[in-house]
């Protein structure tokens, strides 16, 4: 079986996108080891959040590692309900683990809402399946690429 990021490169591409992926020494699982590896402001970091709705489902919030999800905001925007999702469910059903989830490319399809904020700050920095591994990602090809709604998230 291939790694996470070489799983997450070749779904990547199946979705019409080249990622470079960077593997690297140091752990980027959080925004600030993120931004310090990537050598980026950590509001150029794109945090893959996963939540789990009020109903059940699994949802992907993209947030700009300088933000924090507001659970009000995003219930008034939709309607849903958000409480953190379980770590194994994740694995299992995005494909990757906590830390290294990419904005696209997972095992099962996940609902996505994007945080506003990213729009015009840059080149963005997102996982890239594992807690090492990163891609460079414009805020176009992302919104593009995991077909994700832009909201009000934080």
């Amino acid at each position: 079986m291939s790694s996470g990021p070489e799983r997450f490169a070749e779904r990547a591409r199946a979705l019409g996108f080249e990622a470079e992926v960077h593997v690297l020494d140091a752990s980027t699982r959080t925004a600030a080891e993120a931004a310090e590896a990537c050598g980026c402001a950590v509001s150029q970091i794109v945090k893959s959040l996963v939540f789990e709705t009020g109903e059940g489902a699994l949802v992907l919030l993209l947030v700009s590692g300088a933000n924090q999800v507001d659970a009000a905001a995003f219930r008034a925007r939709t309607g849903h309900d958000l409480s953190r999702a379980d770590v194994k469910r994740v694995r299992a059903e995005a494909g990757f683990a906590i830390g290294g989830v990419p904005p696209f490319g997972h095992d099962a399809p996940l609902r996505t809402f994007i945080d506003g904020t990213l729009q015009g700050i840059g080149p963005l920095w997102a996982a890239a399946g594992a807690p090492n591994a990163v891609f460079p990602v414009t805020f176009d090809d992302l919104v593009r690429v995991s077909g994700g709604e832009i909201c009000k998230v934080c």
